[in-house]
């Protein structure tokens, strides 16, 4: 699904065959789930082969790597450039980029000088499907912000996010909505959450949720179309009286949303500010806006 014997990968400065790839079992990231990433899409937009907001996304990743204690050497302009080198070997126009970074063998809870850097890639559609969702309410909250930097994309977070996802499948629903230790409504197991009333948006504020660049795309889409978003907390109840929602993400893209529990949301999603939302991003990613070129 993800790679064949002819996929190439860039791995601390070199281009090599992923099959060839090895990790140690030694390796603190493979042990305690210290290491970074990113989820980036690239889309054959109007102007060729570009990465959508290349430099937000690898900005984050160093941001992710400093707080987590990790020496990342490369520079934004460097890791851009090797994707873009990763989507010509692989023929790739509409693809998933993922950049990891993971650590070495350290058996000890303390920072390693260590670094491997890795960037891989693979055609990939929307990560939630097209239809509208089914979501359930989660029995798991989100990390409480002082156990964690929840700011940063950290593998051992995500621990968290499959917990979730396989609860609410077991359940017959699509996908999982998370509240935060204070039993507001925080996010989805991999992506922001927005609910649409009276033609406005709602979304949580910073702080104990991840700060998707999707979820800043939306607020710019927005404020475009001349559509107002709140950012503020709220209980699950608020969304039972909502008229649409959505989910956002770089792999998830733009996911309308058909029942939160029992709950379905009344107004169609081909009549809501949330669809029209949906098309601006399609629009947007398909167009050589928001990309940076270093190649």
């Amino acid at each position: 699904m993800y790679f064949n014997k002819s996929t190439i990968v860039f791995l601390d400065g070199e281009y090599i065959n992923a099959s060839s790839v090895k990790t140690g079992l030694y390796s603190q990231t493979l042990n305690y789930g210290n290491g970074v990433f990113e989820g980036i899409r690239s889309y054959n937009t109007t102007d060729g082969v570009r990465i959508f907001k290349a430099k937000e996304h690898f900005d984050r990743l160093h941001a992710s790597a400093e707080k987590m204690h990790i020496k990342l050497d490369l520079t934004s302009e460097e890791l851009e450039h090797a994707a873009y080198k990763v989507l010509e070997k692989n023929n790739l126009a509409d693809a998933y980029i993922r950049p990891i970074i993971y650590l070495g063998e350290n058996m000890s809870l303390t920072p390693t000088d260590v670094v491997h850097v890795a960037i891989v890639a693979w055609k990939w559609g929307n990560f939630l499907g097209d239809d509208l969702l089914n979501v359930m309410l989660s029995s798991y909250q989100r990390p409480n912000p002082k156990s964690c930097h929840i700011e940063a994309k950290v593998t051992g977070h995500y621990t968290n996010s499959i917990l979730a996802t396989t609860e609410a499948k077991s359940k017959g629903y699509h996908e999982a909505l998370l509240t935060d230790m204070n039993g507001f409504i925080a996010e989805g197991s991999g992506a922001n959450f927005f609910f649409e009333k009276d033609g406005k948006f709602v979304t949580a504020p910073l702080g104990n949720i991840f700060a998707g660049i999707t979820r800043e795309t939306v607020f710019e889409l927005a404020k475009e179309l001349n559509f107002k978003v709140e950012e503020r907390f709220f209980k699950p109840e608020e969304i039972y009286s909502a008229d649409a929602a959505f989910f956002c993400g770089t792999a998830t893209e733009i996911s309308g949303i058909r029942k939160f529990n029992e709950y379905e949301f009344p107004l169609s999603w081909e009549d809501s500010n949330s669809q029209l939302i949906q098309r601006a991003y399609q629009r947007r990613v398909a167009s050589n806006e928001y990309t940076n070129l270093y190649i």
